[in-house]
């Protein structure tokens, strides 16, 4: 056995910890990670603008593919460290776990508690360039990627911080920098993903200005570029998701309350639709998976509803108190919390930790709520959500009446699956996966293109219900989506548990063509709305079969789209001949293994929930009744002038 000893032991300095696993610190190298570098930044910018230092700040992609954040806050440091003798410019952007936010006397709350954020980005970019304006004078300092001793080093200063003598008005922070291509797959930045995060933002933050430029593409004679400010903060944020629905009440209730060093802020609004969607923020950080905030909401929510009810006499001493569920049900809610010491359970910052957060809450929403039911302006405000909160109880009763038929029928529901459902013989859910495949005819083909060790075939006969604004006893009735309950076997609503989970890979696979994106809409907007934490956990995938065969001689390729079709006839030549798809069935059950269900070759599309209240607005304007406010977004995001040149003979 080789001798360890401390020489085994290798010592990282500065950022080089960041390049050799930049996963530990941004999560992935993918498209992911490249706008997480960029978010540290805005975070930065978005923290002088929520402690009251800041009024707004531009987002730039520019033309070479970098990205710059300017804002008008005060400025980084530019004065001398006491400890470490250079700027506080280069402190923040060479050292780890450095920064203003760990002193509660800089930052009241902020998102960027680790105190890596600057650092990272700087670590990761081949180059970055900061300009401070304070002082009446513009500071600047820059970086770079470079070799050293035959390895590459990040986040290398150029040259120490230095007053350009360039007079200026201005005051706030100045970054720009470049991605490294050989850190991250991809360094192309996307103006729409900046845009759905820069939006958020801009509610979140009442009356901050927010700006998106992209160099990249002219508009004219100008750049393409958006600008967000809202002055009604997470009203207008309430308002913005419930659009292409119908509402119970005008105006959304807004809550504002502070105990004990933490402040809340609460909007909502009840619709006619049949699940609740809450949307919680720290600091400007989703927390997409709740935590102690959301449950002490949720408590004070309940009891307040429970005793407007009695108040009133909806509800009588005999009767047993509603659920937060029935109370729940069409909510659409921002809460938005400031807090200093956050706990965020894991790197991730998605669940929110803090037992007095729970406190908090519950204290403020049961008085301040409480007193607005009380007003007696309001009362028709809280009659709405009763009465909506007393069908939602009886429609409970009648859908646990109605699971308990369906558990008592669980024989008879095996039974008709058989003929439907083609089971895999593994045991290990981890390893199995189900292709939800479009009607017989492709349902035929992939059972005999399977690997039958680990891949199940469910084919749907006829187009599935749309669950969009559909109740949860109209679901169970539907019969292709009992069956792909009973095929998952993790429950529906507030049964569904993962764990459950007869597969780990559930594979929607329908034809390229205008049904098949309408199924495969129609199963996404199902798991949204009752198994939404089977995307959450990474379990939902699109396969994506070829739409051409292009073959020559003994030689045989495929192609996913025009432009690989483009290149592989480019490179085999004159006489190739070109097959197109036009659906599953019309392939071989060895063509259609090759390019779609063997593991080594096809291509799968993970199926991700992004940004949460944007996937809400989007579900609902495009599987709802809002038929302008679709018509808007097909006008808005369809090419009406592309035209199918496809022609086998060229």
């Amino acid at each position: 056995m080789s001798d360890y000893n401390a020489g085994n032991i290798k010592v990282l300095e500065g950022l080089d910890a960041v390049r050799l696993r930049p996963g530990m610190y941004i999560g992935t190298t993918g498209v992911k990670g490249l706008h997480h570098i960029l978010w540290e930044i805005v975070d930065n910018s978005i923290d002088e603008a929520s402690n009251g230092f800041a009024t707004g700040l531009t987002v730039t992609i520019h033309a070479d593919g970098s990205a710059s954040v300017e804002d008008d806050g005060r400025g980084i440091p530019v004065d001398i460290h006491p400890q470490l003798g250079v700027s506080g410019v280069e402190v923040v952007f060479t050292q780890l776990h450095a920064g203003g936010k760990f002193d509660s006397s800089n930052y009241a709350h902020s998102g960027g508690l680790h105190g890596v954020g600057a650092s990272v980005t700087n670590a990761l970019s081949e180059w970055l360039k900061v300009e401070v304006f304070k002082n009446g004078t513009t500071y600047r300092m820059e970086f770079e990627s470079k070799e050293v001793n035959g390895e590459v080093k990040g986040g290398v200063p150029k040259y120490s911080l230095i007053d350009t003598g360039e007079k200026t008005d201005k005051h706030g922070s100045f970054v720009r920098f470049m991605p490294d291509k050989r850190i991250f797959e991809t360094i192309i930045f996307q103006f729409d993903t900046i845009a759905r995060r820069l939006k958020e933002l801009a509610f979140l933050n009442k009356g901050l200005r927010v700006k998106l430029v992209d160099e990249r593409v002219r508009m004219g004679e100008n750049y393409r570029s958006l600008e967000y400010c809202y002055d009604g903060g997470i009203v207008d944020f309430v308002k913005y998701i419930n659009e292409a629905k119908n509402t119970l009440y005008d105006e959304p209730v807004n809550i504002k309350g502070e105990r004990d060093g933490i402040s809340m802020e609460l909007a909502f609004q009840h619709t006619d639709a049949y699940t609740e969607n809450l949307f919680s923020y720290v600091n400007n950080i989703p927390t997409t998976e709740g935590g102690t905030h959301e449950t002490g909401f949720k408590a004070a929510y309940t009891k307040v509803m429970n005793d407007f009810a009695r108040r009133v006499g909806m509800l009588k001493d005999k009767d047993a108190n509603l659920l937060g569920d029935d109370y729940r049900e069409g909510l659409t809610a921002v809460l938005s919390v400031q807090m200093t010491n956050v706990q965020f359970e894991g790197q991730t910052k998605t669940k929110l930790g803090n037992p007095a957060a729970r406190i908090a809450l519950e204290g403020i929403v049961t008085q301040v709520l409480g007193d607005y039911f009380a007003d007696p302006k309001n009362a028709a405000v809280g009659e709405a959500i009763l009465k909506k909160g007393m069908l939602a109880a009886k429609v409970r009763e009648a859908a646990r009446k109605e699971k308990e038929i369906t558990r008592a029928k669980n024989a008879i529901d095996n039974f008709n699956l058989v003929g439907k459902l083609t089971p895999c013989t593994g045991r290990k859910p981890e390893n199995n996966e189900l292709f939800i495949v479009e009607g017989d005819s492709a349902g035929g083909t992939c059972k005999q293109a399977r690997a039958r060790s680990y891949q199940a075939i469910l084919p749907l006969r006829g187009k599935p219900l749309n669950a969009e604004k559909k109740r949860i006893d109209q679901v169970l009735a539907n019969e292709e989506i009992r069956t792909l309950i009973s095929a998952l076997g993790s429950g529906i609503g507030e049964d569904f548990n993962v764990d459950n989970l007869n597969y780990h890979k559930v594979i929607i696979l329908s034809d390229a063509d205008v049904d098949g994106y309408h199924i495969r809409a129609i199963l996404l907007t199902f798991f949204f709305r009752y198994m939404k934490d089977l995307i959450n956990e990474g379990h939902v995938y699109i396969g994506l079969p070829p739409l051409y065969k292009i073959e020559k001689g003994n030689h045989v390729e495929y192609a996913y789209d025009d432009v690989a079709l483009a290149d592989a006839k480019s490179r085999m030549g004159k006489g190739a001949q070109v097959q197109r798809y036009k659906g599953l069935g019309e392939m071989n059950a060895d063509q259609l293994w090759e390019t779609t269900m063997d593991p080594k070759n096809r291509a799968l599309m993970q199926v991700s929930i992004e940004d949460a209240a944007e996937a809400e607005k989007l579900v609902s304007v495009l599987m709802g009744d809002a038929v302008e406010l679709r018509r808007e977004y097909i006008i808005e995001h369809a090419d009406f002038n592309k035209v199918d040149s496809f022609n086998p003979n060229k």
